[in-house]
């Protein structure tokens, strides 16, 4: 087949998706992450919060999958409120820093008018590449 299905021990399952997929390759896709727990309950209502915890999400499944934060290569942001990611952008380099260190992959930010999850207030897909 060439690839498994990465989910994390311990999470809820995912219904109609895959958390990651990795590639024979070493190539990890990691769908979009959403700023809920591992038992898919949101216990962050702040833009804040639920990006440290889809943050923390990838980082779950990319260490399931037996990489590190370090092999991110993409990130692909999707937020609900503009004006909020902007008043906050100091708060975001910090709780990124504090989820994925210092280490800055390609990243692109979408603006959206809604995500599926109607608390959702950021989703993030990542790629990874990590050594086989």
């Amino acid at each position: 087949m060439g690839h498994r299905i990465i989910h994390p021990e311990g999470w809820a399952p995912a219904k109609g998706y895959a958390n990651g997929v990795l590639c024979a390759d070493g190539t990890l896709y990691v769908g979009g992450q959403i700023g809920w727990t591992a038992e898919q309950v949101f216990e962050a209502q702040d833009f804040i919060g639920q990006m440290r915890q889809a943050l923390q999400n990838i980082r779950a499944v990319v260490e399931a999958a037996g990489g590190t934060p370090e092999d991110l290569v993409r990130l692909t942001w999707y937020v609900t409120d503009k004006a909020e990611y902007l008043a906050h952008q100091g708060e975001v380099g910090r709780a990124y820093r504090d989820v994925m260190g210092r280490h800055f992959p390609a990243m692109t930010m979408v603006v959206v008018k809604e995500l599926v999850e109607d608390a959702a207030r950021v989703e993030i897909e990542a790629t990874a590449v990590i050594a086989q």
